[in-house]
């Protein structure tokens, strides 16, 4: 890890619901630092708390008690409306189901994110950097095609261009593979890899793959809430 200011510095995070009326502990003293362009796996049993420290990396759910950074802002400080800027102009997320909008083309899902990312940009820019991202995951011949005419790797590319497409600080990917089969996933994280080291972002992947996890940085285990790092023993 590099000695510049992290892009995410948890301290000593807390995460609770109320289940029932009792409370359950899902995070428990969680501290994470990570560098800028820095890949970091979390691995871990299903349940483990590792879905709900992306949610808080996201800005989606607030902890419970500690102190959550990303790019310099306290995401516990922010109000709604901050941190849907801060969402906007910070993350890129990519997720196990590929959460295309069925009626648009590849092109059309990626320029729409391009466009609530960056308004400041104009029709010809977003389209540009939209085929731009697309032939740079190798969809240059799929941009009018639908969601529906592209096959679960195809559209996880897509996934991937539309996060990667505003050049977001930070990439979080939950089980990017995870409705792959293991050549096309293989393809898609080999991709994501190198669109983010080439662009200098930072990612943090969940995955259930030993495999995939052994090609970041660091790798964390999460178990039972606790997150340990585990670089070198997978």
């Amino acid at each position: 890890m590099t000695t510049d200011t992290p892009i995410i510095d948890i301290r000593d995070v807390t995460y609770s619901l109320e289940v029932a009326g009792r409370p359950l502990h899902i995070l428990k003293g969680v501290s994470l630092r990570v560098a800028p362009a820095e890949v970091v796996a979390i691995v871990g049993p299903s349940g483990s708390g590792k879905t709900s420290l992306l949610m808080l990396l996201a800005g989606l759910e607030r902890a419970t008690t500690g102190l959550v950074t990303v790019n310099g802002a306290d995401l516990g400080a922010l109000n709604e409306d901050d941190l849907a800027r801060f969402r906007r102009r910070t993350l890129g997320i990519v997720f196990q189901s590929f959460h295309l909008i069925p009626s648009l083309t590849a092109h059309d899902n990626v320029g729409l994110a391009l466009e609530i990312a960056t308004p400041e940009l104009t029709l010809s820019q977003i389209r540009d950097k939209a085929a731009a991202a697309l032939d740079a995951v190798g969809l240059a011949d799929r941009l009018d095609h639908r969601p529906s005419a592209l096959s679960g790797g195809e559209q996880q590319r897509v996934g991937l261009a539309r996060a990667m497409v505003a050049n977001p600080p930070l990439l979080l990917a939950d089980e990017p593979t995870g409705n792959l089969d293991q050549k096309t996933g293989a393809l898609v994280v080999e991709l994501m890899f190198d669109l983010a080291r080439r662009q200098g972002t930072s990612v943090v992947l969940i995955t259930h793959d030993p495999a995939l996890a052994a090609r970041a940085d660091r790798v964390f285990t999460m178990t039972a809430g606790q997150l340990t790092e585990t670089t070198g023993q997978q």
